[in-house]
């Protein structure tokens, strides 16, 4: 075991403080991690304040992570000491089930083992990128390309992946209306993405105050839901809306702004359940879904598909010491878009 440097909430709700953990010895398939950036996600403070249910602490959260090989164990194959790599939000998975073995890790039949917050195979608890090192298997860690710097990249590790795979799964592309709801942390990568795969993008947020921005990450049109204006004039538009809003929604309003066959697909996450009209999908065949994060495989692509378009997350590099005014920014939505811990400072 090797004692490494961390930050952590060591009870709900508790500002988080800094402390040490062990990290398991790097074994046969394991890579040893000295992490460079980890990124602030709002998952992270559901998960520290127990808004998705009752958890593990201590608890060290951060599952967008970037850093270098420093170590490898004797049967790793796919990286060597030098690398730059990410770690999201999942460490391992059953490996057996369909979904494993169709590259969707993320929706392991068992349950994925989270990067925080879980307990591993081996029975202890996992602590996740508010650290200066971390150990993972190979399978469950992916290449950062050339190109793309390691604090910019950090975030892909789950606001890229989150938009993108949803964002693929709904064949989002040329020719599509697409609506990205919220223009966060997460939302900012939606545009960027969406805009990359060809599509027509439209920023659904509440106020124009990030308008400016929206338009320059790539956005073609701009709309406040707070104006009502807005449903009038956008029934009926949109192939796809991305919601990557975490709090309720009425989503009635929402949904009438598809067009028959659209799909409104959730990546955000409330804590509090939400009420729908079934006649709003009834009417128009349309869908309400959800999408997780992607597999290995599709995490991989993702992060490929950013390096070639030259884009990574916008960020506010802040130092550890920063983390629980960061927490707070966050949700005062203060932050453009990504604030990302330079992990030298832990």
């Amino acid at each position: 075991m090797t004692t490494v440097a961390a930050y952590a909430a060591p009870a709900a709700k508790a500002p988080l403080e800094r402390t040490t953990i062990e990290r398991r010895p790097v074994g046969e398939q394991d890579v040893l991690i000295e992490i460079k950036f980890a990124g602030i996600c709002h998952s992270d403070i559901h998960q520290a304040r127990e808004g998705w249910g009752e958890a593990i602490f201590p608890m060290v959260p951060g599952h967008e992570i970037a850093g270098v090989v420093t170590e490898v164990g004797s049967g790793v194959t796919k990286f060597a000491v030098g690398d730059r790599v990410g770690v999201g939000c999942m460490v391992d998975s059953c490996r057996e089930c369909d979904n494993c073995k169709a590259g969707l890790e993320q929706y392991c039949v068992k349950g994925m083992t989270g990067t925080y917050n879980a307990v591993g195979r081996d029975g202890e608890p996992t602590y996740g990128g508010y650290s200066t090192h971390i150990v993972v298997d190979e399978a469950y860690t992916v290449r950062i390309p050339e190109g793309l710097g390691l604090d910019e990249a950090a975030p892909l590790l789950c606001a890229g992946i989150t938009t993108y795979s949803p964002l693929k799964h709904w064949n989002v592309g040329p020719g599509k209306k697409v609506a990205i709801l919220g223009m966060g942390g997460l939302g900012h990568m939606g545009v960027k993405i969406a805009h990359a795969l060809g599509a027509d993008v439209t920023v659904l947020s509440q106020s124009l105050r990030k308008k400016d921005d929206g338009l320059k990450l790539g956005a073609d049109h701009y709309y406040a839901t707070s104006d009502p204006k807005t449903f009038e004039e956008l029934r009926g538009t949109f192939d796809v809306i991305l919601s990557t809003v975490s709090a309720p929604l009425d989503l009635d309003r929402f949904l009438s702004l598809l067009r028959a066959d659209g799909a409104f697909v959730n990546v955000g996450a409330p804590e509090e359940p939400v009420s729908l009209n079934l006649f709003s999908v009834i009417a128009g065949r349309k869908t309400l879904a959800g999408s997780s994060i992607g597999g290995i495989r599709e995490t991989q692509e993702m992060l490929d598909f950013c390096a070639e378009h030259g884009f990574g997350a916008e960020i506010e590099l802040i130092s550890a010491a920063e983390i629980n005014e960061a927490y707070e920014r966050v949700l005062a939505s203060d932050v453009r878009y990504r604030f990302v811990i330079d992990a030298a400072t832990i």
